[in-house]
């Protein structure tokens, strides 16, 4: 089994618990995964229409080609990519868009 760094205690910053840590994630990983599909659809499109000769992974974001969903989430959330919050004060996980 693989160790994911950083730590769960490194992760929830004494701030969440395991469980909002754990859904958190979850959602991320499917935010990346979504982003992902869409580059990846774009992306085929273009080829399809002729209207690129690109291969199709160097139009797609690198980290989502080569990286798995749950460890660019836990990346997001270790970076303060992502704000989490806890039930009933905003949606668990909000995205934060980069300027």
């Amino acid at each position: 089994m693989e160790i994911i760094k950083p730590s769960i205690d490194q992760l929830t910053k004494g701030k969440y618990n395991r469980y909002e840590l754990v859904i958190a994630t979850a959602k991320t990983a499917h935010l990346v995964v979504d982003e992902y599909v869409k580059q990846r659809t774009d992306a085929e499109k273009k080829i399809n229409e002729k209207r690129t000769d690109r291969p199709l992974v160097s139009m797609i974001n690198k980290d989502l080609c080569d990286e798995r969903a749950v460890r660019n989430a836990i990346s997001a959330i270790d970076c303060d990519g992502v704000d989490i919050y806890r039930q009933g004060e905003k949606p668990v996980v909000e995205e934060v868009t980069e300027e």
